[in-house]
Parts: structure tokens; C-alpha cells; sequence
């Protein structure tokens, strides 16, 4: 989601930072980053990738409500674009001088060079740190990139590797979100959880240093514990008014070993609960068939459906899917990446989301990364999205901490009885 369609919409921007009930954001105050942009998709793709770098996000369309806001807030960094009136951009480079700002300015525009330099002279001129001009548009590497060089956020994952037994008997395993957004509608639509280790020593870990050549017993152990964080994530997103299915991984061997039934149950989730997705990985899926079918239709009577993960591998194997009563078709991250521009990946795509919708299910991009592919998918009628372009995953904490900014630019609390996310 960047400067194109492919972005969930917000309301206009500007609006006061709700209250609302629930555990601190962070053991220190995050970061905070002002957004200053009339394009709400571009306020919105910045804020995700934001929120997901363990940065606090304020959106602003216009300067002139940033200007009025940093009488009360001290932002670490501000985005700021370059519109056709540049006067606006100037304005607030003179207002940021006048308050002796001291954090970093980043200067953004789809305008020529000279124009850019010019506001970029006038930050300079009231002693501001200006960063090089970015130019739009951008991928999510570039803004990853300046949080990184201002030492601004959460610290990048380890490489460390870790024996899965380890992480689950120093309890160091937790459970990010990574948000998944309704292409068509661009709105948030729910999330899948994505397990991290937080090392004592290294720091987080990701999954990929714990989970290869895991013990099937480590691995049932885990996957009980994500199906526990997830449903009680869903209940403490009811509380808040939020009603978002969420989506678990957990391989085919573990989920004939889960009684999924008694755990929802002991959980009791509301009516209005939207149920669940567990994504299983398509070779397992193939490799029993029969197995994958009957655990699918026994979950559905419990709100469950079963996704068919990386999808496209075992693209010989397609007629036998019509034997399975799946909920959603994931395409495989390779076949995504450059499907905007690749003459190989585009039908490719586009077979598999046609495979799903003939079917009456969902087809799932992962590994969304640019925004021409974002565009693409859109076009081939893809209905939802996740991948670093859409949000990268991120701790729970920091995950409510975007949807209350979501709230926020609505002008509500997360609290409120008809609180939706988008």
C-alpha cells in the first residue's frame, strides 16, 4: 500500500489520541511520528509500516493541523509531502524552527527536484535535520531504512538459532499479528499470528532460527499455545469493540492431535465471535488428503475453516482440491513477488485466484511487498492481502496501538459499541 489504490482508506486524519483501557504500549514510551500527507493512503501505508517498526504514528492531511499539534507533541521524526502549494510544507518547516524541534524531518513528494531542494533549504536555514528527499513513490524498504539510520523502534530480528524446545521451556515464545487487508474494500480484515522468540541473551528471534527440524511434540506443544493466544487475543479485541478473525499455522500432524472444539469452547468465545482460519501447508494438505478433509469439515461446525497455505507448488495436483472443503486459497509468496510485471507470475496468479473464487472461497495473496503487485492482484480480483507492503508483523501491544490510532483518526475510542477496524 502506497501511493495507489491498493490501500485501506482511513478517515480524515487529524483527530485527538482516544483513551482507552487496556495494558501500557510499551515498558518506555514508543517513538512517535508525525505523517503529514492529503493522500489518506499514503497517511495509512506510513502508519502501518510504522506501527509494525514499534513507532507511534499521528496523521495529519494538511500542515496546518501538524502545526497546530506540536504545541502538545514532540514527534521523533515527521513526514512531511511536498503538495503543488509548496507554501504549506514551508510554513511548517518554519513552525517546527520556531518550536526548536530537534528531531528528524523527512521531506516527501512526487515534485521535481528543485522544488523539494528549495523546502529542504528552508528546514536547513531553521537549523532542522533534513533528510534526503524521498521521492514518491516508495516501497516499504526506504521508510524501514530511515528508522533504522535514526535508531528509531524496535531493534531487527535476530539470526540466532534456537532448538524450538528451548524457546518453550524458557517460555520465550510469543505471538505477533501481521495485519491481513481486504484488497477490494482496503480495510483491515483480520490477522494472522506469527510465532517470535524473545531470546534472553539475542533478542527477538524469528520463527525460521526454531522451527525447521522441530520435534512433532515441541510442534503440538507450540501450536496449543497458539490456539490459546489466539482466542484469547479475539476476546480482548471484543472487549474493545473489535471483531477480527484471526488466523493461526499449524501443521496437519499437530491439528489431528488438537481437540479444537473443547478449546473454543473452554474459551467461550461471544456469539458475535468471527470465528477462526488455520492455515496448513498445501504439501501436507496433498500428502493426506483424506486426513486434511475430514478436519476441515469437523472445524467448520466449531467456526473454523482450514487455509490452504503456499499454495501453487503442487500446481499438478489442483483437480484433487475440490475434494476439500477449504476456506481460503494462499498464493504462494513466489508467485506474488513481481506479479505486477512478471509474464509468468501474472497468469499464474491469476489461475489460482480464479481456482478459489470457482470453488466460492477466498484467495489469499502473502509476501505483498511492492505496490505494483498490490495493484496487480487488485485487477486479478484478489480479495485480501498481507506482507511487509500491507503491515509486518508486530507484537500485540503494538498492534492495538494501530488500531487505536485507527480509532483515532475516526474520531472514537476502540471502545466504542459500534468499533469496527479499517
Amino acid at each position: 500500500m502506497t501511493a495507489t489504490t491498493a490501500t485501506p482508506s482511513p478517515a480524515p486524519a487529524g483527530a485527538a489520541m482516544p483513551t482507552v483501557a487496556g495494558p501500557p504500549l510499551a515498558p518506555a514510551p514508543a517513538p512517535l511520528c508525525f505523517v503529514v500527507d492529503e493522500e489518506s493512503s499514503i497517511r495509512h501505508f506510513l502508519s502501518l509500516v510504522l506501527h509494525g517498526a514499534g513507532i507511534d504514528t499521528m496523521e495529519f492531511a494538511e500542515g496546518a493541523a501538524m502545526r497546530a499539534a506540536i504545541a502538545q507533541h514532540t514527534p521523533d521524526l515527521v513526514f512531511h509531502n511536498v503538495s503543488l502549494d509548496a507554501a504549506d510544507a514551508i510554513d511548517s518547516m518554519v513552525a517546527l524552527g520556531a518550536s526548536n524541534y530537534r528531531g528528524a524531518v523527512q521531506l516527501m513528494s512526487a515534485r521535481g527536484a528543485a522544488v523539494l531542494e528549495h523546502v529542504k533549504a528552508v528546514g536547513i536555514q531553521h537549523k532542522l535535520t533534513m533528510l534526503p528527499v524521498l521521492k514518491k513513490p516508495f516501497e516499504t524498504e526506504a521508510i524501514l531504512t530511515i528508522t533504522r539510520e535514526l535508531k528509531l523502534g524496535m531493534a531487527p530480528p535476530a539470526t540466532h538459532r534456537v532448538a524450538l524446545g528451548e524457546v518453550l521451556a524458557g517460555n520465550w515464545i510469543e505471538f505477533w499479528f501481521q495485519p491481513k487487508i481486504n484488497l477490494r474494500r482496503k480495510q483491515l480484515a483480520g490477522a494472522e499470528l506469527v510465532a517470535r522468540a524473545r531470546h534472553p541473551q539475542h533478542g527477538v528471534v524469528l520463527e525460521s532460527a526454531f522451527l525447521p527440524g522441530a520435534a512433532d511434540a515441541d510442534l503440538l506443544a507450540l501450536a496449543r499455545r497458539e490456539l490459546d493466544s489466539a482466542l484469547k487475543a479475539a476476546a480482548d479485541f471484543a472487549a474493545l469493540g473489535l471483531h477480527l478473525k484471526l488466523a493461526v499455522n499449524i501443521p496437519l500432524n499437530a491439528l489431528a492431535k488438537l481437540d479444537v472444539a473443547d478449546t473454543i469452547r473452554a474459551h467461550a468465545p461471544a456469539p458475535s465471535w468471527p470465528g477462526l482460519v488455520i492455515d496448513v501447508p498445501e504439501d501436507q494438505v496433498l500428502a493426506d488428503l483424506p486426513l486434511a478433509s475430514e478436519l476441515a469439515r469437523r472445524l467448520e461446525e466449531s467456526k473454523v475453516g482450514v487455509a490452504v497455505d503456499d499454495f501453487g507448488r503442487g500446481y499438478s495436483t489442483l483437480a484433487r482440491l475440490g475434494e476439500l472443503p477449504f476456506a481460503e486459497l494462499k498464493l504462494d509468496r513466489s508467485f506474488v513477488a513481481e506479479c505486477g510485471t512478471d509474464k509468468v507470475n501474472a497468469p499464474l496468479c491469476k489461475t489460482v485466484i480464479d481456482l478459489a473464487h470457482n470453488f466460492g472461497r477466498a484467495a489469499v495473496a502473502t509476501g505483498v511487498d511492492k505496490a505494483a503487485d498490490a495493484v496487480a492482484l487488485v485487477s486479478m480480483g484478489c480479495d485480501f492481502g498481507q506482507g511487509f507492503l500491507l503491515g509486518q508483523p508486530m507484537p500485540e501491544e503494538r498492534f492495538l496501538s494501530l488500531l487505536r490510532q485507527r480509532a483515532a483518526t475516526q474520531g472514537r475510542s476502540l471502545g466504542a459499541p459500534d468499533g469496527k477496524a479499517d
